[in-house]
């Protein structure tokens, strides 16, 4: 439950961490935040909100949210959906709709239209395209490390299609930008896909959050962890942005984000570290 009318209207600042998963919160290869446990841990005794931020589904990040004992808000499907607990005094966010236990706003296109835009795009590049719509679930197994069980949740798709070029081999990525934004589309890089969805993005969906965060306290810092390009927008947002260590080169951007913390250690490990400077530092902006 988020309390509107919570006692940190004034005294100290509220932090917040939003965070990606695969490669940055969670290992790449096992999928374990054990590395990471120590900060969680700190993140919950303080009450500091943990606000996960994902291409994944509604349906496994329900799951992983429930494994870490988080009761937070969550960006689902590369800023696609945007799911609430519950908040004192109603709606939390005008265009928030009931979904079961939770409130969700829409900001992405919807899924049919994104698959069928993927074949349209494959076509016209004369590219071989796999969305996850094209892969049964035993492909999804292989292509991911997941097991049955969480692949199948990783198929119940919204807002977000995950493909894979199987041809050419080096495809142009500008030659899929331009052919997505000629649908009113967007095409971005994650850690093992690349995504097709709408102009929704992490960074838009965090600064709603962001802003509801502010209706209740009197001052808030915001802490954004990502590893692949499609969390640069959640970055950017980010009082304190992080990119957690990537075996990929990202030149310029320190330039693009100014004051952008690199970690030396990847995926979880990088995690606790950056968030336990977060957490014990005393910033002059307090």
């Amino acid at each position: 439950m988020i309390d509107r009318a919570g006692p940190n209207l004034t005294g100290k600042p509220l932090r917040l961490v939003f965070t990606d998963l695969d490669g940055t919160i969670l290992d790449s290869e096992s999928y374990s935040w054990e590395e990471a446990a120590q900060a969680l841990d700190l993140c919950r005794q303080q009450r500091v909100p943990v606000i996960l931020a994902s291409s994944k589904t509604r349906a496994e990040m329900e799951i992983i949210r429930a494994r870490m004992s988080l009761a937070d808000p969550f960006i689902v499907e590369n800023g696609g959906g945007i799911f609430l607990p519950g908040i004192s005094g109603g709606r939390p966010l005008p265009e928030a709709e009931p979904d079961g236990s939770l409130w969700k706003v829409v900001l992405g296109r919807p899924y049919s239209h994104l698959v069928h835009a993927l074949k349209e795009i494959g076509e016209e590049l004369g590219y071989t395209l796999a969305g996850f719509s094209d892969l049964d679930i035993n492909q999804i197994v292989s292509l991911t490390g997941l097991d049955k069980g969480m692949a199948q949740l990783a198929a119940k798709r919204e807002f977000d299609e995950p493909f894979v070029v199987y041809s050419p081999e080096n495809p142009d990525i500008r030659a899929l930008q331009n052919a997505a934004k000629k649908r009113g589309l967007t095409v971005t890089r994650g850690g093992r896909f690349f995504h097709l969805h709408g102009a929704n993005d992490k960074g838009r969906a965090m600064a709603q959050i962001v802003a509801l965060y502010r209706q209740m306290h009197h001052k808030v810092i915001s802490m954004a962890l990502g590893d692949s390009p499609n969390d640069f927008p959640m970055l950017e947002c980010a009082d304190v942005p992080v990119l957690v260590g990537s075996e990929h080169d990202f030149p310029g951007l320190s330039s693009r984000i100014p004051g952008i913390v690199f970690t030396n250690r990847p995926g979880p490990g990088g995690w606790n570290k950056a968030v336990l400077n977060f957490l014990e530092s005393r910033s002059e902006k307090e």
